[in-house]
């Protein structure tokens, strides 16, 4: 009779499995019509009777021919509002908007599917009834030292899917977890920025941040960090208090340490879960993955796995042996093996698929991770992919996406400056302005916080996305790239890797003394009556490598130019740690034993400050000259 049972039993599950596949290549059959008529679909943009028809991003130059007008009349224009563009320089929908009226047409957006908007404007049409329920994707973040890994490995070791038949035989920066048979996925990327960057190119991989904070040490500046990504991703938050087996542990103190950050707990009438234990002595692991499930089950999570793959590149790189491999998370349909993908600027047929524990894999479902191997180059994190019917259009899709990147790149794309604030605020654009605050004490921070607070820009709030304390660092140019904030620096500078970082990114950073004329210059630009008569030119900056003592000349700093030229007597900061500690000139500049009229990068070379002495070793002096705008 058992053996009946069984038989009968596998007859069923076959039976499902055929239904299932037939469900899928019906979904994929009717989005492979789907994709090809939207591709066939004959939109242009242009004008057609007065109207001017919006199917796709232009540049500038392509936009002026499109309207029969020149490159050099629409870039005067922006140069009006404070916008220094080029006819290489992408324009937003708004903006197209906005000229087609200057020029007196009307303006209407037709939804077409194109290869160069391809990510942003095909849909995927999934039934209510196709949508099944699917597991959380969970990033964990808080402070270096307060247990995120120990977390990870503690959940991984105890939990893992399948792990009686191996545990993690491989790093792919994403694993499952199974407790009573539900599965959850955590991402595990490798600092805050990796968790932003994949943000700045629009993709939303996370459904739950965890955020470690131990308890014996409290609020450490990472941990402040981690609360401005979370918070900027919009994602439902739980807080792990980890380390209460030590001594000198007091999680009430860490409760109310964070109401300060308004994360509230619960039991104070927030709502924010928190979970104690001890990651190391594996206390509290299973509430906290049962927390995880409620907020899960809270929020719906669903997706529809009978369709054609869409997910998100978690990482990438080059193997000698393999080629361009690729850790994708799926976040909708069913990825095969043999699929064709394509994922940013890239493409390929999946030739293998394995997951985190080294198994090949034939099929992935949503929220799972795998890594792939079959691409025709390494994709970026952070990259869109999508499983496509034909190769043919894959790999113009991949072109076309590679080419948008490239002018990307060339336009440096501005996110969001001081000067543009009036002209997106008349367009409608701008209803909230970002502020990353960074400054040499804690009480410049909070007084700058208080000041900006009391700001009132008609139809924009201002928010305060961080004020701490310290260097403005790549951190600060990746979070405001992602959040589309301004930085404002107080008596802090950043190196000249992260100026470098925040003009490619196109980000704004203003650095000042006094907290009314930052004041002032915000009001001004929400008028539009800012017009900077002086700008800063950076020149150079050197490192001390050495001090010497003269009693006739006071310090000498021996230096090392790390970048750009040192003319003599020049205007200079003495930056330590981060923090502007003395603005001057300099009195004195030798290279060996000669008096000399500059340094350039490279070159090592003697100096004395005009009336200031105290240079200490490893100390950074800037270099920069004041020159009016003309």
């Amino acid at each position: 009779m058992p053996k009946n049972n069984n038989n009968s039993s596998t007859k069923d599950n076959k039976k499902n499995q055929a239904s299932k596949n037939q469900l899928q290549r019906q979904s994929q059959k009717k989005q492979s019509q789907t994709l090809k008529s939207k591709f066939n679909e004959k939109k242009d943009t242009g004008i057609v009777e007065g109207v001017f028809i919006y199917t796709e991003p232009l540049t500038i130059g392509d936009f002026a021919l499109k309207i029969g007008k020149t490159s050099a009349e629409i870039v005067k224009i922006f140069f009006k509002r404070g916008l220094m563009v080029n006819q290489n320089a992408m324009l937003t929908e708004e903006q197209m908007g906005e000229l087609a009226l200057e020029f007196g047409y009307d303006f209407k957006k037709e939804e077409v599917v194109s290869k160069e908007n391809f990510f942003n404007s095909f849909k995927h049409d999934d039934n209510p009834e196709d949508l099944k329920v699917k597991p959380p994707v969970v990033t964990i973040m808080g402070h270096v030292d307060h247990g995120k890994t120990t977390l990870l490995d503690s959940i991984r070791n105890t939990h893992v899917v399948d792990g009686e038949f191996g545990g993690i035989t491989q790093h792919i920066g994403a694993y499952q977890v199974n407790l009573d048979g539900k599965k959850i996925t955590f991402i595990d990327t490798p600092g805050h920025e990796a968790f932003t960057e994949m943000r700045a190119r629009g993709s939303e991989v996370t459904d739950i941040v965890i955020l470690v904070v131990a308890a014996d040490d409290g609020i450490m500046p990472q941990t402040e960090e981690a609360i401005d990504h979370a918070k900027a991703a919009n994602v439902p938050i739980i807080v792990f208090v980890n380390k209460i087996d030590k001594p000198g542990s007091d999680p009430d103190k860490v409760k109310t340490e964070l109401m300060r950050f308004n994360i509230v707990a619960e039991e104070f009438g927030g709502d924010i879960p928190f979970v104690e234990g001890s990651a190391k002595q594996k206390m509290g692991i299973n509430s906290l993955l049962e927390t995880i499930y409620l907020i899960a089950e809270i929020n719906k999570l669903c997706a529809n796995p009978n369709r054609y793959a869409n997910g998100t590149v978690i990482e990438a790189h080059l193997d000698k042996n393999k080629g361009p491999v690729a850790t994708v998370l799926v976040q909708g349909g069913t990825l095969k093996i043999k699929d064709i993908v394509v994922a940013g600027g890239t493409y390929g047929t999946i030739k293998d698929m394995q997951n985190e524990r080294g198994a090949k894999v034939k099929e992935v479902i949503p929220s799972e991770p795998v890594q792939i191997i079959g691409l025709n180059d390494v994709p970026r994190a952070g990259d869109k992919f999508i499983a496509i019917p034909e190769e043919k259009i894959a790999r113009q899709i991949a072109q076309a996406q590679a080419e948008k990147l490239a002018i990307e790149e060339r336009s440096k794309r501005n996110t969001l400056s001081l000067d543009a604030i009036k002209a997106k605020i008349e367009e409608g654009s701008l209803k909230t302005l970002g502020i990353i605050i960074k400054a040499d004490t804690q009480g410049t921070a909070e007084a700058v916080r208080s000041s900006l607070q009391k700001i009132n820009i008609d139809g924009v709030r201002l928010d305060i996305i961080r004020a701490t304390v310290g260097a403005i660092s790549a951190s600060d140019v990746t979070l405001a790239t992602a959040s589309k904030s301004i930085v404002y620096g107080f008596n802090v500078r950043p190196t000249a890797q992260v100026r470098q970082k925040a003009e490619d990114d196109g980000v704004d950073i203003r650095l000042h003394t006094i907290i009314y004329k930052m004041i002032e210059e915000l009001e001004q630009a929400a008028k539009g009556l800012l017009d900077p008569v002086f700008e800063e030119q950076i020149l150079g900056e050197l490192q001390v490598r050495q001090i010497f003592k003269h009693s006739a000349v006071g310090t000498i700093a021996g230096c090392h130019v790390t970048n750009g030229t040192i003319p003599r007597g020049s205007k200079v900061r003495i930056i330590r740690d981060g923090v502007v500690i003395y603005t001057g000139e300099l009195s004195s500049l030798k290279h060996v034993k000669d008096d000399v009229k500059e340094v350039k990068v490279g070159m090592d070379c003697g100096l004395t400050i005009k009336n200031f002495n105290d240079i200490k070793e490893n100390d950074i002096i800037e270099a920069y000259k004041i020159e009016e705008v003309k």
